[in-house]
């Protein structure tokens, strides 16, 4: 289960582009806070501090406590030249809400894969699965097992043993999360090369 992780702010007097662009030459980032039938609160936050639990990895699927406030992150802008986050959207939520979280998967068992063992490379389509839980049990990631799977099979959503009590947002198809693909010097033996760039771009 992903970590309760802790962040300090305080409240945002003026909002507008001018008091932002006037916060973050201070060091620091403006932040909302809203949901839960509560009004919005803007806030600021240490950019230091924000970066660092940006830096874990799951800080999109975590529970942050903001001063005493329970909330998950929902959405950063970031600059699109320099990377630095420019603003951050909290949810309030209860201790035990029920909410919408992106896990991020990982794949096991690489070597025992016959298709992967002969070649074969995982053409990963999802790189995370919208899940429905429980705030207080939220998980870090899901581990996908790859045992078994050969040339041309793909792993559906059916075929994941999801954590207790989470469930996948998305329930009107079986969707794919990965397929192990044939080589690409077989695809060109067998005259499939007309998309070269696309299949290099999906593979991961």
């Amino acid at each position: 289960m992903s970590d309760l992780l802790t962040l300090s702010a305080e409240a945002r007097e003026r909002a507008g582009k001018g008091a932002s662009r006037a916060i973050r030459r201070q060091g620091r980032v403006p932040a909302v806070i809203y949901g839960n039938n509560e009004a919005p609160q803007g806030i600021h936050v240490e950019e230091r501090e924000l970066v660092k639990l940006l830096n874990t990895g799951h800080f999109m699927n975590s529970v942050i406590m903001i001063n005493g406030t329970r909330t998950l992150p929902k959405d950063v802008q970031f600059h699109p030249v320099t990377d630095r986050p420019l603003h951050v959207d909290f949810l309030r939520i209860g201790e035990h809400s029920t909410v919408h979280v992106n896990v991020p998967v990982r794949f096991a068992n690489e070597d025992a894969s016959p298709g992967l063992k002969r070649g074969g490379v995982l053409n990963v389509v999802r790189h995370e699965l919208e899940l429905i839980c429980d705030a207080a049990e939220i998980p870090d990631e899901i581990v996908i097992d790859l045992v078994g799977y050969d040339v041309g099979e793909s792993i559906h959503i059916s075929a994941v043993t999801l954590p207790k009590g989470a469930k996948s947002a998305i329930t009107d198809r079986d969707f794919t999360i990965a397929t192990v693909v044939a080589p690409s010097g077989l695809k060109s033996a067998e005259g499939d090369n007309e998309t070269p760039a696309a299949e290099n771009g999906a593979e991961g």
